[in-house]
């Protein structure tokens, strides 16, 4: 749970009565206060004992740790929830994906692979792909996995996890890798032989069969000075996944046992070759808390399915999902395209535009700011009206774009029709269908109407 500033407040210099002005505030309830929102750091106050630094430092560390995993534009950062329950608040890191390619593939098999990092899909103006590459040693000859770390290195920017349980073959990787900050794989058997060569900055998966057997590794990780963490309780099924995850999160969370304070990762490959059940212990993943999930391989179509349920975990449920207000052209949308007004708000959009698609006639689709809100909503609170739709339909240009003159409203604000005449008089006002299914139907109809006519 967050800290309280009042808690903060009785911890500093004459039970936080001081109010010396010396860190830059009026009293020390406002230094807590801004304690509390990591709005300014503990040097700020100058009277604290190294024991009460020491406290408040401790009290002050995120339950779960922030850890970052490779450079650059693609660096991916997990860990720092807050909540157990999205509801609660929101998830703020989405797990990184990771794709595993093994030195014991075939040379066809690897370059297929490396060509998947590339994928890249953009959903609500966001662009998501594969953040890291998961590279296993399964072959008996290490020089092989140094020469599959390195030509990953050479054809993608992406993040890389070193999973090799000789301590000669992953050293040599994290050695030719350390420029690009890899997550390395540690486990009770390569410890000793491992960890006195690591940095101290360096980001390592404490990998273990278990939860009491990974805190302790843990607890020695800690004590050799390293810090970034990842866990990994070696979940070998969907049960033992949702356990361990669930577990981990709530002890850190709830019980603030610091070993577990840390970002997850989940194998999908150590519990199934298939790689449909694959994609289902991912979406399980997911929603229970993983911080990376790594695949064995996921065709396009599947990749996209669990990046959008990805983004629908953590996408802020106080925000409302919107896309970009603005006229969408559809299916070589021409001066005959039917014109249909709708929100912004992200469900109706998607639905609307993928009947509009199905129609395979040229439509133009205005999305009218509403701040996300649906229709219904939308015209409640008055973002969805005659004036605010007349207003971007000239804003817009939509008279120079269209021959015909004819406005499609949604059905649900059919008794609107009237008022946006009056805002509209050149334009033939029409109501549309309430369902986006019957969206198909209606444009037929109308352009033989129209066709009719002429």
């Amino acid at each position: 749970m967050p800290v309280k500033a009042s808690d903060i407040q009785k911890m500093l210099p004459e039970n936080g009565k001081k109010n010396c002005k010396e860190g830059g505030l009026a009293t020390c309830f406002a230094f807590a206060m801004k304690l509390a929102n990591a709005g300014i750091t503990l040097d700020k106050c100058t009277y604290l004992s190294a024991e009460v630094r020491l406290q408040l430092e401790d009290m002050l560390q995120p339950p779960i740790r922030q850890v970052f995993i490779g450079t650059g534009a693609r660096q991916v950062a997990i860990g720092e929830e807050e909540v157990m329950f999205r509801h609660q608040k929101t998830f703020f890191r989405a797990p990184g994906m990771a794709l595993l390619i093994a030195d014991g593939e075939d040379e066809e098999s690897c370059s297929a692979k490396i060509a998947k990092i590339g994928w890249q899909f953009e959903r609500l103006d966001k662009l998501s792909r594969f953040d890291l590459v998961a590279l296993s040693h399964t072959s008996t000859d290490g020089g092989k996995y140094l020469q599959l770390v390195q030509k990953v290195m050479a054809e993608t920017d992406a993040g890389l996890i070193l999973l090799a349980a000789e301590p000669e073959v992953l050293l040599s990787a994290y050695e030719a890798s350390k420029s690009r900050n890899p997550l390395v794989c540690v486990t009770d058997g390569n410890y000793a032989q491992v960890v006195p060569h690591l940095a101290k900055s360096a980001v390592v998966c404490a990998s273990a069969d278990g939860l009491d057997n990974l805190a302790n590794l843990v607890g020695k990780l800690k004590e050799a000075g390293l810090e970034n963490l990842v866990l990994d309780p070696g979940s070998g099924s969907l049960v033992e996944l949702v356990r361990d995850q669930t577990m981990i999160r709530r002890a850190a969370l709830l019980h603030k046992f610091r070993p577990f304070g840390f970002p997850t990762l989940f194998l999908a490959a150590r519990v199934t070759s298939d790689l449909e059940q694959q994609m289902l212990l991912a979406v399980a993943g997911v929603a229970k808390y993983a911080g990376i999930i790594v695949l064995d391989d996921i065709s396009s179509e599947n990749f996209q399915v669990l990046l959008t349920v990805r983004q629908n975990i953590y996408t802020d449920p106080r925000v409302p999902p919107a896309v970009e207000s603005k006229v969408y052209g559809f299916n070589e949308a021409d001066e005959s395209a039917a014109v249909l007004v709708t929100t912004n708000f992200a469900l109706t959009y998607y639905a609307v535009a993928g009947e509009v698609e199905n129609s395979k006639l040229p439509v133009f689709l205005c999305c009218q700011d509403t701040g996300g809100l649906c229709v219904l909503a939308a015209w409640s609170t008055g973002t969805f009206g005659p004036e605010t739709i007349a207003e971007m339909v000239k804003k817009q240009a939509l008279a120079d774009k269209v021959t015909h003159k004819q406005l499609v409203l949604p059905g649900y604000v059919a008794r609107i029709k009237g008022d946006l005449e009056e805002e509209l008089p050149d334009w033939e006002i029409l109501v549309g269908p309430r369902e986006a299914g019957d969206i198909p139907n209606y444009l037929n109809e109308l352009k033989k109407r129209r066709e009719n006519v002429a």
